[in-house]
């Protein structure tokens, strides 16, 4: 990302109804999983650290990965998790160290030459047995400035996105679109960037809308967590969710 994207992450991270919300929708499954508290989860790519303070630290142990040492330094001062700066290509963990690895809006990344061999990383520090919940952004045709300023390599669609995890050895679990009811607005948005671009500015793309419009959509993604709670999925949206798992050496 650009400096600037780490800096407004941190600072809305915890109020944003879009990162608000993508905890919530990711919590609809995990709390379905028969978590231990003992049990270490990694959050690989973990930015500013929001998704180790507020959503991993209910499922054990909480550690923090991310390339950019400013997302490191920024995340310190959120949480005192352990926070490594390393690539999600070599993991600096011992093989079979945690039951839980979340990964979100990752590995679509300029950095990330090869998915797979992200993917098989995690792979080898999940214990057997153990889970990946993967993020991705959908659809390469949405493709849009916002893509731009974050270093977006690519999107997917969730067959795709399947097909990644099965090639690093993963049995998939649970697979949807997410951020679908707010789908039409986007798309509109993206029409509209195509036929009139505006020019490049410096401002970040998630800055905290106003309270009327953060409560509103906010409310939107509550209902897709609840409507992903109840085993129930999206056709369509914005991005990728994807719920694995690293079979167990004894089956």
């Amino acid at each position: 990302m650009e400096d600037i994207e780490y800096s407004v992450m941190a600072a809305v991270e915890e109020q944003h109804w879009w990162y608000v919300g993508m905890r919530q929708i990711a919590q609809a499954w995990l709390d379905q999983l028969p978590t231990q508290r003992a049990w270490r989860a990694l959050d690989a790519g973990c930015g500013t650290a929001g998704n180790v303070a507020y959503l991993l630290g209910d499922y054990g142990p909480a550690y923090g990965l991310d390339l950019m040492q400013a997302a490191v330094q920024l995340g310190r001062k959120k949480t005192d998790a352990p926070l490594t700066q390393g690539s999600v290509l070599t993991l600096p963990y011992r093989d079979e160290s945690f039951d839980l690895v979340t990964s979100f809006e990752v590995l679509y990344h300029r950095a990330v030459p090869d998915e797979v061999a992200a993917l098989q990383e995690i792979y080898r520090v999940l214990k057997p047995g153990g889970w990946v919940l993967l993020r991705m952004p959908a659809y390469h045709w949405l493709y849009s400035a916002h893509d731009r300023s974050v270093h977006t390599r690519r999107r997917y669609t969730n067959k795709e996105v399947q097909k990644l995890l099965r090639a690093a050895n993963f049995t998939i679990e649970r697979s949807s679109y997410i951020n679908s009811m707010l789908f039409p607005l986007i798309l509109l948005q993206r029409l509209i960037e195509r036929i009139r671009p505006s020019a490049p500015t410096n401002e970040s793309a998630m800055q905290l809308p106003g309270r009327l419009a953060n409560k509103l959509f906010g409310t939107a993604m509550r209902f897709e967590a609840r409507w992903l709670e109840s085993g129930s999925s999206f056709p369509f949206g914005l991005s990728i969710l994807t719920l694995a798992q690293k079979p167990n050496h004894s089956v």
